[in-house]
């Protein structure tokens, strides 16, 4: 059974799951379904058309699941859905989507630390960091395994890429590729995520044919297109190499670069 404080304010059309802890002072709304194992600190707001997995821990004064900041919202039905295991620290907030139907979506085993922002219609993939204050605007697609450091903002409609990284205080407006390190402000892409890539367990080989695509897309001078061409030419097609590719090949932002 769920253990509820008696100063929590929970609707009674929640669904709260097995072995979940709502704290002191929680407010959960009527259209909130928390899986089993949900551990809520204090303080902690979750409402809207919201679904929730399996053991998640949202620390004091997190906001799940509420309105849209987006000013195009019109009504209708719009929703939260979050897997399991994530963890989300103080004030970390988390916006409902914008249009009827529509779905803010985060994956399984991600760390949102405190006073981060996730807005509406973001797409966050599992395993991702989002250090202190990092803020991604609207309709942001995050890949597995990105981090976006501290004091970072990325702007709508950008995407992150697979196991990419982002140094602290970064402006990013474009697309940020797989497996590379981005930096500054304007955001530059500097090297490979060597460190991201070892502790996912990349290949030697496929590092190597990442550094070899980072020095023909990003440092050699050529056109995007040429240096595709080369990147699919010189280098042996593996995964990682094909997923970079496709992942450019699908900007509609441009790739920061």
């Amino acid at each position: 059974m769920p253990e509820i404080h008696p100063s929590a304010v929970v609707h009674p059309d929640a669904v709260i799951g097995d072995g979940c802890e709502i704290g002191p002072y929680c407010v959960v709304g009527g259209n909130v379904a928390l899986g089993q194992g949900n551990r809520l600190h204090s303080h902690v707001v979750i409402d809207g058309h919201t679904e929730i997995g399996s053991a998640n821990e949202f620390f004091p004064f997190a906001a799940i699941g509420l309105k849209t900041q987006d000013l195009k919202w019109q009504g209708g039905t719009t929703w939260t859905r979050i897997g399991d295991r994530n963890t989300f620290r103080e004030n970390a907030t988390v916006h409902s989507a914008t249009g009827d139907g529509e779905a803010t979506v985060l994956g399984s085993d991600s760390h949102i630390m405190a006073y981060s922002h996730i807005a509406h219609n973001v797409l966050l993939g599992s395993h991702v960091i989002l250090s202190n204050n990092g803020t991604l605007a609207g309709h942001v697609t995050v890949e597995d395994h990105a981090i976006v450091g501290g004091l970072s903002a990325v702007h709508q409609f950008c995407r992150l890429g697979k196991m990419s990284i982002i140094g602290g205080c970064t402006k990013v407006v474009s697309d940020v590729a797989p497996f590379m390190m981005v930096d500054g402000n304007p955001a530059r892409t500097r090297t490979v995520n060597k460190v991201g890539l070892e502790r996912n367990g990349v290949t030697a080989e496929a590092q190597e044919a990442l550094r070899q695509a980072h020095r023909l897309y990003f440092r050699k001078g050529l056109t995007g297109a040429n240096a595709l061409e080369a990147i699919r030419d010189d280098l042996p097609q593996l995964d990682e190499v094909r997923h970079l590719v496709s992942f450019i090949e699908a900007s509609e932002r441009g790739i920061t670069r």
